[in-house]
């Protein structure tokens, strides 16, 4: 009897050790451990690839806003996954394709309709768009619903519009474009693209100085 209280209470010392060097290690030294080298390494992407704008974090560059004026570069589409009414600067309730096929009636209603705003939106008194210049990615969604760049495509479609209503030289907003397009990662991965929040702050400051 003796031995078996005494057995029983070895084992039980051992476990309570056991969880508490593994509670130790794995829920405190570990955790510790990578964020430090996250913080040390990787500071901005560790922290959300935050952009800054008037020392106020704005955004993310991994994350696409929706709800720009028409003054303003717009993103791509969110179609089909609601919307919330609390923070209406990120308007999706959730992350995810529209699942929609090529020939569902929905989405080719969704894409005629985004098409014909496009090149309404876009053309001006000086210049007027051709519905053959609309980019797939300005009328489609993309996987995730939360895109942050558009193709230069669209950035480029977009110019005259946005140079009018900021007053501003097309050239100017042009060449401001052709200053935040990235080209692919590596040389070969994705396709080249415009962070549209960084895009939207660079213009913000343009039209400020002007």
């Amino acid at each position: 009897m003796n031995n078996s209280v005494t057995n029983t209470a070895r084992l039980l010392a051992a476990g309570l050790r056991a969880l508490l060097v593994l509670t130790l290690v794995c829920g405190v030294l570990y955790p510790l451990a990578v964020t430090g080298v996250a913080q040390a390494l990787f500071n901005n992407k560790a922290n959300g690839s935050e952009i800054k704008a008037d020392g106020k974090v704005v955004g993310s560059s991994l994350i696409g806003q929706q709800g720009y004026s028409l003054d303003y570069f717009q993103p791509r589409p969110a179609n089909g996954l609601g919307e919330n009414s609390v923070n209406t600067q990120y308007k999706l309730i959730l992350s995810g394709a529209t699942n929609r096929a090529g020939d569902n009636p929905e989405l080719i209603k969704w894409v005629k309709e985004a098409k014909a705003k496009v090149v309404k939106d876009n053309s001006t008194a000086d210049y007027k768009v051709r519905p053959s210049q609309v980019p797939a990615d300005a009328v489609t969604s993309s996987g995730s619903g939360l895109d942050p760049d558009i193709s230069p495509a669209y950035a480029d479609l977009q110019v005259h519009r946005v140079a009018e209503r900021n007053g501003l030289p097309a050239a100017q907003v042009q060449k401001l474009v052709d200053e935040h397009t990235e080209g692919r990662t590596l040389g070969f991965m994705g396709e080249p693209r415009v962070n549209v929040l960084e895009l939207n702050i660079a213009l913000k400051d343009l039209a400020a100085k002007s």
